[in-house]
């Protein structure tokens, strides 16, 4: 059984009379990829910089725990544990990109010999050897965020806080950062993610927190998620009218689109409930020509739990 990288229980935070975080709640386990979303000024941001030490709960909070080190105790043990990506790239961009990571090395107080080679090791793993003796300013908006990533990755944390860190790139860098995410926890790195871009949780995150109005309105996988909403269906499509009508009368929740056809029928989605409706469907020796499983998406759930808050940007891309 994992244990939990992160465990917060009533993380508060307010500024004068503004109430960010009013409670919130967290158990990320190891390993994992835990996304939390919500609409701009929800509180991701204040909560990334919480639990990575850069901002103090309030008070009233109750315990926080990340990497197994109490942030309130012994914050400079969870410093050691942690690496931090924002959206704002640290990178230095009047220095090369293999500086830039040596400087880091330096930071974390690495030999000359150390430090080389993690760069080495780094540069190499994020493709980035033939611009390492170029300035970073130079590089696109991925190779920054990559050298980024890569920096954070110079003291070899166990957890990574990567803040919103595809905002702004193009479709074949979202895609690239993605794939260098799942490799980071394939070897036992948790990452909290924050992001605008509810497609990249539902394609990354092993379980989501929708986060709205300083308090957690919903935590779940993805499918969870999508299964509190309404509106998802079976849809059922023939070719012969004589079909079409028999499966209207065997299947009485059935919404049926005579023109097209099709029939519509109340659906969660689940393998349980598929295959009543095939059930149903065999008794009264009925074949449909073709059947599609129909659920809410992310923007659906979003929409629904956080009401008329703005919602987050969307690429232009699906990978549902």
């Amino acid at each position: 059984m994992k244990g939990l990288a992160i465990a917060a229980n009533g993380l508060r935070k307010s500024y004068g009379d503004k109430t960010v975080l009013d409670g919130v709640d967290l158990a990320v386990p190891e390993g994992t990829i835990f996304a939390l979303l919500g609409p701009n000024g929800a509180g991701k941001t204040t909560a990334v910089k919480i639990l990575s030490t850069l901002v103090s709960p309030d008070p009233a909070s109750g315990e926080i725990r990340v990497g197994g080190h109490d942030l309130a105790a012994d914050p400079q043990a969870v410093r050691a544990a942690i690496g931090v990506t924002g959206q704002f790239s640290a990178v230095d961009g009047l220095i090369t990109g293999e500086e830039n990571m040596l400087l880091m090395a330096d930071l974390h107080h690495l030999s000359r010999d150390e430090g080389r080679r993690a760069a080495a090791r780094l540069l190499e793993r994020f493709d980035l050897v033939e611009a390492a003796k170029k300035p970073a300013s130079t590089y696109s908006g991925g190779m920054k965020r990559r050298l980024d990533i890569a920096m954070t990755l110079v003291g070899g944390p166990r957890i990574i806080f990567l803040d919103e860190p595809t905002t702004g790139l193009d479709p074949r860098s979202r895609h690239t950062m993605w794939q260098i995410i799942r490799e980071l926890v394939s070897d036992g790195v948790t990452v909290f993610l924050t992001t605008q871009y509810l497609e990249e949780a539902d394609e990354l995150a092993d379980r989501i927190a929708v986060l709205n109005d300083g308090r957690i309105a919903a935590e779940g996988t993805a499918g969870e998620l999508k299964r509190l909403v309404p509106g998802g269906h079976v849809r059922l499509r023939f070719s012969d009218p004589a079909r079409h009508r028999d499966a209207l009368s065997a299947l009485a929740d059935a919404i049926g689109d005579d023109e097209a056809l099709t029939v519509q029928i109340p659906s969660g989605g689940s393998q349980r409930e598929l295959r009543s409706v095939l059930d149903r469907l065999d008794r009264a020796g009925i074949e449909a020509d073709e059947l599609t499983v129909h659920t809410p998406d992310l923007d659906n759930v979003f929409f629904a739990l956080t009401g008329s808050a703005g919602l987050p940007h969307q690429s232009k891309e699906s990978v549902r």
